[in-house]
């Protein structure tokens, strides 16, 4: 038994020791294999682990970049493309606002300024693709139905409109997808931006309303999307950067796009609030949010819309038709301009100077005079003075001519060295050419009665002498000095004997007054229409009366070089003329004006152009299935907001939390959207017209899909019935059928290339309030 027991640990030892020489035979070729040459693929996976230890494998993923395509916002976008560029040139005709758009563009072309009330940045996008298709400018947009040159690329230059048109169906589609909507909803959307006739039309000529909608919808979906980002993740930062940016394009176009701004800004503020409640986070860390936010949303817009004003002063350095509305200074910084007046006149005025004074801030008119006197009694039986009439005249006269004089001194020439006038000093304002002195007294205005009333002093030798002293003060001595100079100084002449101002009132006097501007003497100092500043300007140098008068009437002015203004002081006064500046359209008295009462039920349109030729036209009408249909979508979901808040204020809570959310948040922003760029326009006193609608009506055809999608919730919720589901879809066909009924009836008037005859125009006629336009036809 021993000797079985020996043998068997004999065998065992000499398989151990077998077995480490194999091991050590095994490692010894592995060794003398890693010495030889290594293969190249073996030299590739060598170079793979070396560059994985320099590039970590994150870092790797980050070089990755994924490409998606959402196919049914490419259908929407080719779809609505299509119907936009549908005979994009018919009619070659000056169409509506293109009469105005177009001439800017043409300006544009031509380095030429002119001067619009709201911003330009939908202009220098329709002149930029216009100076790609080498469009010279040189058609003058006359008056609509002005048929356009051979030469003119009117395809090009209704291009952007169109494409900026059609993007809206796509931006909808997106937009109700980030609002958490059903695939179908947001395409209900991107149906409904494509279907309307008024959308369609108004995206078909070079007209601002569609860059404007493109820029809101693009910022509102921005919007979405950086409150549905990780909060300080990189698409967090990128998206509000970009709803920076899509909101200021916004406000460039036009500046009714500053009521979305403020939307935006509301949005923005009621995040942070409600961050508030929020026990997880710090103070700092909403600090941190809210400076955050603050420099993106304050520091962008400035450099954006300052650098888009930039370009277009840069671009517009010639002198043209509208340098008048603008101050003499700016006038001055143009090419060809009032760089004539000032040229070779001098700066200081004195004791002497011959001078016209333009109020610096109101509209371009030059202080005027004439032999003509006050009716001694007005239609409300009010007396006059009856004194020589002093106004304020928008044209280039001889009478525009008036002659600083001192007091204490008789003669009016400026001697070898001239008296230079100071602020605070007191002066007579002579008239040029009538030779009478600058009066007021305590008579009422004739149109402005609470002010006095300014006249050219006539002595009737009778109890009322002239008071003729006028203090001048330097509103802008801190920048200019205490000496009166032309151009620059912005001056008020205070009468001395009552301490009122001399002041354009911005009225208009009856026809004895030629329907000049009213000056008045006002009490109130402090204000914009009481600062003048003298324009052109020279030196008495004769005291020969006939001598004074023909250098007057002989007076030329040609144009030499500019003078350099700043652009931050262009930048500023230009601001200041297209937030204040007014027009004819003050009074709502167009053929075609309407009421924000008439937007809502589409009560009146506008008629765009007609065909010399035939009936046909162009008339601005929307969809009235789709619009109606917003319209009572509106009332539904205030209905729906009342019931909830009450009875949640019982505790009784109909939605789940999720659906109550983005019921809140549609109408914060959708319902919210539609009511800020509708309501102010209760309170524009100027003519509005139905385009001035369209900020609004986008809001509330995305405040529809809303809407239609929470009913379709509600009938499941509550009833949960496969009858009533079916029966809301076949009603939702038949709607969409009698959408595209009416797009199809109505489609003539916005292409406006069939001839329709006056029967076919009388039978589009549904509203009484529709005005179309009929060639009256008078046989011979």
């Amino acid at each position: 038994m021993e000797n079985e027991v020996r043998r068997r640990k004999n065998r065992e030892k000499k398989s151990n020791v077998k077995s480490v020489d194999d091991g050590e035979e095994s490692e010894r070729v592995q060794c003398e294999k890693a010495t030889e040459p290594m293969t190249d693929m073996e030299n590739h996976r060598t170079q793979q682990q070396e560059d994985q230890k320099i590039f970590p494998k994150n870092v790797q993923e980050n070089f990755k970049i994924s490409i998606e395509m959402d196919l049914v916002a490419w259908i929407l976008f080719i779809v609505a493309f299509l119907t936009r560029i549908f005979k994009l040139s018919q009619p070659r005709d000056v169409v509506f606002d293109e009469l105005h758009y177009g001439k800017y563009v043409s300006l544009y072309m031509r380095n030429t300024f002119f001067f619009d009330q709201h911003p330009p940045l939908g202009k220098q996008l329709i002149a930029g693709v216009a100076s790609m298709m080498n469009y010279d400018g040189n058609f003058t947009f006359t008056k609509i139905g002005a048929s356009y040159a051979e030469n003119v690329p009117i395809f090009w230059l209704r291009f952007v409109p169109a494409l900026c048109g059609s993007l809206l169906s796509s931006l909808a589609y997106k937009l109700l997808q980030e609002f958490g909507l059903y695939r179908w909803t947001a395409l209900l959307g991107g149906f409904l931006m494509i279907f309307d006739n008024a959308l369609l039309t108004q995206s078909r000529f070079i007209l601002m309303e569609p860059i404007l909608l493109f820029f809101i919808l693009l910022g509102l979906l921005f919007l979405m999307k950086f409150h549905n980002s990780p909060r300080y993740s990189s698409p967090w930062f990128i998206y509000a950067s970009l709803t920076a940016v899509a909101f200021t394009c916004a406000l460039s176009v036009k500046f009714v796009g500053f009521y979305s701004c403020c939307l935006a800004g509301f949005s923005l503020m009621r995040n942070i609030w409600a961050r508030l409640s929020d026990k997880t986070v710090t103070d700092w860390q909403i600090i941190f949010q809210a400076v955050t936010m603050g420099i993106i949303f304050t520091l962008i817009p400035i450099v954006i819309y300052v650098a888009i004003f930039y370009v277009h002063l840069s671009v517009l350095h010639k002198a043209g038709p509208h340098d008048s509305v603008m101050t003499s200074a700016f006038q001055a910084s143009l090419d060809g301009g009032l760089a004539s007046i000032i040229k070779r006149q001098p700066i200081v005025v004195s004791h002497g100077s011959q001078v016209t004074l333009k109020p610096t801030f109101g509209r371009a008119c030059w202080l005027h005079s004439h032999p003509h006197t006050y009716p001694v009694k007005y239609p409300d039986k009010r007396g006059s003075s009856h004194q020589q009439q002093v106004t304020a005249y928008s044209w280039k006269d001889v009478n525009n001519w008036w002659i600083v004089k001192r007091p204490t001194r008789n003669d009016l020439v400026v001697g070898d060295e001239p008296d230079p006038i100071k602020h605070g000093d007191e002066i007579h304002l002579v008239h040029g050419l009538t030779h009478r002195a600058l009066n007021s007294h305590d008579v009422a205005a004739p149109v402005t009665p609470h002010a006095q009333e300014v006249s050219c002093y006539i002595d009737y030798n009778i109890s009322m002498p002239g008071q003729l002293l006028w203090r001048v003060e330097i509103v802008n001595r801190h920048e200019e000095g205490d000496i009166w100079k032309a151009i620059t100084s912005h001056v008020r002449l205070i009468h001395v004997t009552t301490g009122t101002a001399l002041r354009l009132s911005g009225r208009v006097l009856p026809d004895w007054g030629f329907n000049q501007h009213e000056v008045v003497s006002d009490r109130v100092v402090t204000q914009q229409g009481t600062i003048w500043n003298v324009e052109e300007h020279r030196y008495t140098k004769t005291e020969d009366q006939k001598e004074r008068e023909r250098e007057l009437v002989n007076r030329e002015m040609i144009p030499l070089t500019r003078t350099n203004l700043s652009f931050l002081r262009k930048f500023m006064e230009l601001q200041l003329k297209m937030l204040w500046y007014t027009d004819s359209l003050q009074i709502n008295n167009h053929m075609y004006g309407s009421t924000p009462i008439d937007w809502i039920f589409m009560s009146k349109g506008i008629a765009y152009w007609v065909d010399p030729e035939s009936n046909g036209q162009v008339h601005l009408l929307g969809n009235l299935v789709i619009w109606y249909s917003g319209t009572l979508a509106v009332f539904i979901y205030l209905g729906f907001l009342v019931v909830y808040l009450l009875r949640r204020r019982r505790l009784c809570y109909d939605l789940p939390e999720a659906e109550w959310k983005k019921f809140q948040l549609a109408g914060e922003l959708l319902l919210g959207g539609y009511l800020i760029n509708f309501l102010p326009f209760f309170f524009t006193e100027r003519a509005l017209f139905l385009h001035n609608y369209f900020p609004a009506l986008v809001f509330k055809y995305l405040l529809l899909c809303f809407v239609i999608e929470h009913i379709y919730i509600l009938l499941k919720m509550q009833l949960n019935s496969r009858i009533i589901d079916y029966l809301s879809r076949i009603a939702m066909f038949a709607w969409i059928v009698y959408v595209l009924h009416v797009y199809k009836t109505f489609v003539v008037l916005s292409y406006g290339g069939a001839k329709l005859s006056a029967e076919e125009v009388i039978s589009l006629r549904w509203k009484d309030t529709w005005d179309f336009i009929l060639h009256r036809r008078i046989a011979v």
